[in-house]
């Protein structure tokens, strides 16, 4: 009689199970020894990202405590009726000790000297120790076990720190089976406080991992955002650019069409020649639209300002009234004789003082602020400074023109300028900037 189909799929499942298990258990011994043979993983140099701050921490405790431990564990170890410690006894203990400071350098290789030490030193005093001492680990033993433990699972995955576990309490049952005579027993105790170092160790591991990994994404996070903000920047820039453009080429076609009609007899050649430029300025203008109009359509924010001119230092008193009327003390000076800037200067100009301002308004409340304007022949000086807040910031920022800093020093980048900024030796701030009134060369 044929097997019915669903009865064949379960048994062909069970034998997949029962292979993948059979291999598991053959592979195990091999992970096992590969786990426990493997470096820890590396730390970070003193004072670099990661550095674990447990480590310079626990240097002197962890000496105090091996010093402490190394004496009680030999005398714990003290033959059944008195008499001397055997040296190769004090040697054993002392450099079970060792090997716990020595855990915070080589922490593999620190608890397998543990390890083996502690299998050396129960072999060697078992057949002479008293009845009633814990075994096959003493109580000053199971500190310094559980203290290799401790510090190798700060280290190693979870997994290689439970091979490790699983490992040392094989060889405390190997060393408690193989016995001259009954004692104390105590493989019931160790388990739980051997395995809870083990546990406390590998979540301290995995917070540390987890706040490097918080640490390393939240810089990553922060020059993500310091580029948007970059290009947000610019992509206002070459908005506001391309209204200044657009106007004059738009004022030069007109211009060009309205010329012929105010001369008497226009030659041809004139007509000719002011048809030329109108063509090409309609054609600029056309170019100019369709590689930057788009900018504007993506800015949803500006639909209300799309047909407003464009703000220069002649609209600074203005701008000043406003933020008077803030709460904020400003004051302004002009030097040198004023005269018309090149658009793109005059809306720059402009946008830093704006900014300027509104950095004060909302990190410096309370602050008395100077502005100063200077007129030079090759260049426009801007400089706005604040005096020390007399408050503490507002707790969320008000909206403000652009972007701060970084929008001020790209603004005079790509006019060729200079920009600085920083505080002022009474507790306020400052920032600068010249202006060329010709473009970059």
């Amino acid at each position: 009689m044929a097997m019915p189909e669903a009865e064949r799929v379960a048994r062909g499942q069970r034998w997949r199970d029962r292979e993948w298990l059979l291999a598991a258990l053959r592979s195990a011994p091999r992970a096992l020894v590969r786990d426990l043979t493997l470096p820890s993983d590396p730390l970070p140099a003193a004072g670099q990202p990661g550095y674990p701050v447990w480590r310079p921490v626990l240097a002197i405790p962890l000496v105090i405590c091996a010093a402490l431990l190394a004496p009680l564990q030999i005398g714990a170890l003290q033959p059944d009726g008195g008499g001397a410690v055997p040296g190769l006894t004090v040697l054993l203990g002392i450099g079970q000790a060792a090997a716990l400071v020595a855990g915070l350098f080589r922490p593999l290789s620190a608890w397998w000297a543990s390890t083996a030490l502690m299998v050396a030193l129960t072999c060697l005093t078992e057949p002479g120790i008293r009845p009633g001492v814990l075994f096959p680990w003493t109580l000053p033993g199971m500190f310094l076990t559980g203290g290799a433990l401790f510090l190798l699972a700060l280290r190693v995955r979870p997994r290689r720190a439970g091979g490790a576990l699983v490992v040392t309490l094989l060889a405390g049952a190997a060393c408690a089976l193989f016995t001259a005579r009954p004692h104390h027993y105590d493989i019931d105790r160790a388990v739980p406080v051997l395995l809870a170092v083990v546990v406390v160790g590998s979540s301290l591991r995995g917070l540390r991992k987890a706040r490097r990994e918080t640490d390393a994404q939240a810089e990553l996070t922060a020059g993500e955002r310091a580029l948007r903000t970059l290009l947000e920047e610019r992509n206002r820039i070459a908005r506001e650019l391309h209204d200044v453009v657009a106007h004059h080429m738009s004022v030069i076609s007109i211009q060009a069409q309205v010329a012929p009609h105010l001369v008497d007899d226009p030659s041809d050649e004139l007509r000719e020649n002011l048809a030329g430029i109108r063509e090409n300025a309609v054609t600029a203008l056309t170019e100019l639209r369709r590689v930057l109009g788009v900018l504007r359509a993506d800015d949803t924010s500006a639909d209300g300002l799309r047909q407003a001119p464009q703000p220069t230092l002649d609209q600074l008193d203005a701008l000043l009234g406003r933020v008077r009327k803030a709460g904020l003390t400003v004051t302004a000076r002009t030097t040198g004789g004023p005269c018309p800037l090149p658009p793109g200067v005059g809306l720059t100009a402009f946008r830093i003082v704006q900014e300027a301002l509104s950095n004060v308004l909302r990190h410096a409340p309370g602050a008395e602020v100077q502005v100063e304007i200077g007129y030079r022949s090759s260049a426009v000086h801007v400089r706005v400074t604040n005096t020390a807040p007399a408050g503490p910031p507002a707790p969320a920022p008000a909206p403000g023109a652009g972007h701060g800093l970084l929008g001020m020093r790209e603004r005079a980048a790509m006019l060729g300028g200079d920009f600085a900024d920083g505080p002022t030796p009474g507790g306020g701030y400052e920032v600068a900037a010249v202006l060329p009134l010709e473009g970059p060369s």
